[in-house]
């Protein structure tokens, strides 16, 4: 299993909200070159960006940066956040992203973003599904940078792609995005067996070198994490084995 550390950015600034609130926002000192170049000394070969204005606002707002980290050598990035059409897409892919994420889409036109994976590839392509657990405890596909909620569960937008059509989903779990209180294993558990053809990236919660673990042994390809690489509560011993040599799909 890979680690991704994450890097988000709300006005060209590294952030992260808690729970995907904006209105609980912490500011990191970094820039995002640093920061970048940090993960990249600790020997990352992928690192996750995230648009959150775009996330909201539903354009990206933040493409002078991320494209200026993507001429940095030696890294791969997979960038998220506002990507809601084919023009975006190729540009980003024409501007050294190496894969994009593609959210509300996802769940609300997926007809569309059926076209995008043909058109593109699949392995440039990631399928993000941000769930919260209904009363019944069903995951529950929320869109729109986390504001607005969808009547489909997380198996039920699977459902709407063809068998081979995806190839790698990141799946959040809003309750526990920033919180430090460890990933939901039961639902990456789920994920995993109900869709095992699925690079499934995990995301939220991670606080410690057990949860990266923990993801592996259950089956997860890579678990995005931010605050706790933020926060230096793992140590670089501890990463290495989830970072250069780790397994994952191309």
């Amino acid at each position: 299993m890979l680690l991704i550390p994450a890097i988000d950015l709300r006005g060209g600034r590294c952030v992260r909200l808690y729970q995907g609130n904006f209105a609980r926002e912490t500011r990191y000192e970094y820039s995002p070159r640093e920061l970048l170049e940090k993960y990249r000394a600790l020997g990352a070969p992928w690192v996750h960006v995230v648009d959150l204005d775009g996330a909201r606002d539903g354009a990206l707002a933040n493409r002078e940066v991320i494209v200026n980290l993507a001429s940095e050598r030696g890294i791969k990035l997979q960038v998220g956040g506002g990507i809601r059409s084919a023009e975006i897409i190729e540009d980003l892919i024409s501007s050294g992203i190496e894969r994009v994420i593609v959210g509300s889409a996802a769940a609300e036109r997926p007809d569309e973003v059926i076209s995008w994976l043909s058109r593109f590839g699949a392995d440039r392509i990631c399928i993000a599904l941000d769930i919260r657990h209904d009363s019944s405890g069903e995951p529950q596909v929320r869109t729109r940078g986390w504001k607005s909620g969808t009547a489909i569960s997380l198996r039920e937008a699977l459902g709407l792609y063809p068998p081979a059509a995806v190839r790698h989903v990141l799946c959040t779990d809003i309750e526990r995005d920033g919180a430090l209180t460890g990933p939901n294993l039961d639902l990456y558990r789920d994920a995993v067996a109900q869709f095992p053809r699925i690079a499934w990236q995990a995301s939220g919660g991670v606080r410690d070198a057990a949860d990266l673990h923990a993801l592996a042994r259950l089956g997860a390809a890579a678990a995005v994490s931010g605050k706790a690489l933020l926060e230096e509560r793992i140590r670089p011993e501890e990463l290495r084995p989830f970072l250069r040599d780790a397994s994952f799909p191309a």
